[in-house]
């Protein structure tokens, strides 16, 4: 078997391990609280990394059992996967590059608004049929509830780091000047025409505000740090799934070179004889 050959399966056998990464950060994604709550770019990254997995295994049995049209399939497959592997890592970049937060007064967390935030993410949060599901699973899990066992003072409060998610959904927004009873517990707003957000708070342990958008932009901010941190690890993915693209098309027409010659030269010693 030549050489080239044995080099496509080898690099084909590398693309398939940098499809665990791709299928590992689409779980992770799935797996997560905030995540797990709004089902939306987990399974497009799952199924991305199972169709390179497929490829990948498609060149490693090519490239060792000498099937050319395999290997066919497999570059240009690859290639169209490594297209869209480019596009989802562009896309995810472009949509979590708006959206920080904003400090507030005499307060160590910081407050977030929906407007701050891409267009894309923010419709996938503002209409009120996907936001009503988003919400329930948001007040079925412990987020808010576990603030009161690890803040019960004021001060304690006030000088925690709070996720954006507690900070948007569990307390109303500080310039509502509501008065501190527990993290979960206020009373006695001073400005409750500072913000829409400030009338919809609620003491109810369900429903807090769920229903704000500094609650929306809360969960925004959370899914930008995680689909960022995905988007440097599909990133990381892509460069090798590259480098590994080119040396399979390095060797894949080195071996072509290598089945001619061979051909010429038992023709050539044919007509010798």
């Amino acid at each position: 078997m030549p050489l080239s050959n044995n080099v496509i399966g080898c690099v084909n056998f590398i693309a398939v391990l940098l499809s665990i990464p791709v299928i590992g950060t689409g779980i992770w994604l799935a797996m997560g609280t905030m995540n797990s709550c709004v089902k939306f770019i987990q399974w497009p990254v799952i199924i991305l990394g199972i169709l390179i997995l497929l490829v990948g295994l498609a060149g490693f049995i090519g490239g060792f059992w000498r099937i050319a049209w395999l290997l066919v399939i497999y570059l240009i497959a690859m290639l169209a996967l490594i297209v869209l592997l480019g596009v989802l890592v562009g896309f995810i970049y472009m949509v979590t590059m708006k959206g920080s937060g904003h400090p507030a007064p005499s307060r160590a967390y910081l407050e977030y608004s929906l407007q701050d935030f891409s267009t894309f993410l923010r419709q996938r949060v503002q209409k009120s049929y996907k936001w009503d599901r988003i919400r329930t699973c948001l007040s079925a899990t412990s987020i808010c509830p576990q603030l009161n066992q690890t803040f019960p003072i004021a001060l304690d409060f006030f000088n925690a780091h709070l996720s954006p998610i507690q900070s948007g959904c569990c307390k109303p927004p500080t310039k509502c000047g509501f008065q501190f009873m527990s993290p979960t517990n206020w009373i006695g707003a001073i400005n409750v025409s500072a913000d829409m957000d400030c009338l919809q708070w609620s003491n109810v342990p369900d429903t807090l505000c769920y229903g704000c958008d500094s609650c929306k932009a809360g969960l925004l901010a959370n899914l930008k740090v995680d689909w960022l941190k995905a988007d440097i690890c599909l990133l990381c993915t892509l460069i090798g799934l590259i480098i590994v693209y080119i040396i399979g098309c390095c060797a894949f027409r080195n071996a072509k070179t290598e089945n001619i010659f061979r051909r010429y030269k038992q023709g050539h010693t044919y007509s010798y004889t």
